[in-house]
């Protein structure tokens, strides 16, 4: 049996179940991140919103954001004793429609008409790699960005059993998406070693490209992990 989880982009398993990932392969048990959004563009051109994000990461074009956010992604899993798998599915920041015009210019949205049938493209990439009794970790989608969205509607679509978790960093936004998200569902604490939540932070801060966007310090970092799992007592899992 392997335990997937399946990420977004390149961070967010970590960010947002690391502490527990990591005792779960401490424990002996095949964990994997797939990571959905995580392709290169076809084309060097870039949206202003794109540029912008890039000068924020210190980046100058899409494939050296892939090609180094990969490398951090390799190390923040090792860190937490996790293998990696990476889908060519394009980060929202990056999608065109047919026209070549760009669909989004921020992040937190609903995912567009046009992009209906994308989580059924996913679905079925995930699927085909799918073994029987694989378990799925996804997130709730709290906070509202379209990937997460997308990636969680792809997920359902599976028709498999879920586990899922509370998107980190942006559940420190948006606490009050939590209760909405999670209607009907039952939830299930696990505790968290102290060396599980020593390596979620030491993971996080792996990201180097992405810790300034996510966080106001690595400080403020170390103390929101400390208290989501003490105001949970543990890490909580959601599932219908």
């Amino acid at each position: 049996m392997r335990w997937i989880y399946i990420s977004p982009h390149l961070d967010d398993a970590a960010l947002s179940a690391g502490g527990w990932l990591y005792d779960q392969a401490q424990a002996g048990n095949k964990v994997e991140i797939w990571t959905i959004m995580c392709g290169v563009p076809p084309t060097k051109d870039l949206s202003m919103f794109a540029q912008y994000l890039h000068y924020q990461w210190g980046k100058t074009s899409a494939r050296e954001v892939v090609r180094d956010r990969r490398v951090e992604d390799k190390n923040a899993a090792a860190i937490l004793g996790a293998k990696t798998r990476y889908l060519d599915f394009l980060d929202c920041i990056y999608r065109q429609d047919k026209a070549g015009d760009w669909l989004y210019f921020e992040i937190f949205v609903d995912p567009l008409p046009n992009e209906s049938d994308l989580p059924n493209q996913i679905a079925q990439t995930i699927s085909a790699r799918l073994k029987p009794d694989d378990e799925l970790i996804c997130q709730l989608g709290i906070g509202k960005h379209v990937d997460h969205v997308t990636v969680r509607r792809a997920a359902e679509l599976l028709n498999r059993p879920l586990h899922y978790v509370a998107d980190i960093p942006y559940y420190f936004n948006t606490p009050e998406h939590l209760n909405p998200l999670t209607a009907g569902m039952k939830k299930k604490v696990e505790r968290v070693s102290r060396a599980g939540i020593r390596s979620w932070k030491e993971a996080i801060l792996a990201y180097e490209s992405q810790i300034s966007s996510l966080f106001k310090s690595p400080r403020a970092m170390r103390g929101q992990i400390n208290q989501f799992v003490s105001e949970f007592n543990g890490m909580p899992f959601w599932t219908k």
